[in-house]
């Protein structure tokens, strides 16, 4: 079982409802809502969801299994949020925080495999990409699109000075030239430092060599040839709410409605569904059993460490035994995918996050055994 990554999140079934003494909404069945009339329900996969939803305290969970590029489980337990009993179903949207850095890193190679760009391109400075739109110091300008990619430019960390989280109210040029005026990288490179700000720069990236905004880039080169058409950019505010998207339920005080989502697109923005990323993993999975939307050197190219200590590659955390897999939280928000060697990958998404210190590991732990357990009753369906 690998170590997570990053900051993680995950849930699962659903949590008991209070009765109803005029105070709020009529409790809910606690039964998870049907799956597909074709899919049987696998009783350690319900129950371990529902455990996991029980001790961090989960409203709703959806996930999404493949094996051997076909979807064989997808189910959705719980409810909307702590306060809305509305059953979550497997149309149902969630943020995906930092999941949206894997999507950003295709969008990466899929620029690469057209020419636009190489990994070792410049980002700042003259003849650059960026280098017309930015005034950096010249210790900036050995930045590479690799840098990014693998967050080895060495600053701009996700911690308390994270640029992503300060000036709420700028757009992303302001933002990146207040960072650049405020956090200059003129030292550090090659040494790991997981950066949201790197992946905001990505998306610019694929704006300036694109002439698309990122979420349509997106749209048009990762997602529909992956046959996903719901996935979309989420809102900062629960007035801002999508349709079929989840309510999120921020846990030790802090405020899911507090942070800019729109800005965060490239790094963490996205909301989609269970099914939504299962159909995007199965494209990008380096396996035969579907035709891959990448070409299998980029696919190498994309998971290929360049510190190898780091775990980290292309958007992906990557380790030795060859799985892939990334997390995401955010307030009110926890989420992760896993591509294992052995031909599954599967998604967990849910609309709260514990900050208990098990949490991270019980989210990335939830399905590991289910899946390692060969006696794991699955069925040969595809539900895609």
């Amino acid at each position: 079982m690998r170590k997570i990554l990053l900051t993680a999140i995950v849930l699962s079934t659903l949590i008991a409802c209070k009765k109803d003494n005029g105070d709020g909404p009529d409790p809910v069945d606690p039964t998870p809502n049907p799956p597909s009339p074709t899919q049987k329900d696998i009783a350690s996969i319900d129950n371990a969801v529902s455990a996991f939803m029980t001790k961090h305290t989960i409203p709703g969970v959806s996930i999404a299994v493949t094996k051997a590029g076909k979807l064989v489980y997808v189910k959705s337990y719980g409810k909307m949020s702590s306060a809305d009993n509305t059953a979550v179903t497997n149309s149902s949207l969630y943020r995906i925080a930092s999941i949206s850095k894997p999507v950003t890193g295709v969008g990466i190679m899929k620029l690469l495999e057209a020419g636009k760009l190489t990994l070792d391109a410049k980002v700042f400075g003259a003849g650059s990409i960026l280098g017309g739109d930015f005034t950096t110091p010249a210790g900036m300008h050995d930045i590479t699109v690799r840098h990014l990619l693998h967050h080895t430019v060495g600053s701009w960390g996700n911690d308390g000075n994270d640029p992503m989280f300060k000036q709420p109210t700028m757009n992303h040029t302001d933002l990146i030239k207040w960072t650049i005026t405020n956090y200059p990288a003129t030292s550090g490179r090659g040494v790991y430092r997981y950066s949201n700000f790197g992946y905001c720069l990505l998306g610019r990236i694929i704006e300036k060599l694109s002439g698309k905004s990122y979420e349509q880039f997106i749209k048009d080169e990762v997602l529909t040839p992956s046959g996903i058409t719901k996935m979309t950019m989420g809102g900062s505010k629960l007035t801002d709410r999508k349709t079929d998207e989840v309510i999120y339920t921020g846990q030790s005080g802090n405020d899911p409605y507090a942070y800019n989502i729109p800005r965060m697109d490239a790094h963490g923005g996205w909301i989609a569904s269970a099914t939504d990323l299962a159909r995007f993993m199965v494209k990008v999975d380096g396996f035969t059993t579907k035709p891959d939307i990448l070409l299998p050197a980029t696919i190498t190219t994309m998971t290929t460490r360049s510190v190898p200590s780091s775990n980290y590659a292309c958007g992906w955390g990557v380790n030795d035994a060859n799985h892939w897999w990334h997390t995401g939280s955010l307030p009110g928000t926890a989420s992760e995918i896993i591509r294992s060697a052995s031909g599954y990958t599967w998604t967990v998404l849910c609309n709260s996050r514990s900050y208990t210190s098990s949490f991270d590991n019980d989210l990335d732990n939830l399905l590991w055994p289910i899946i390692n357990n060969a006696s794991t009753p699955w069925q040969d369906i595809d539900q895609f």
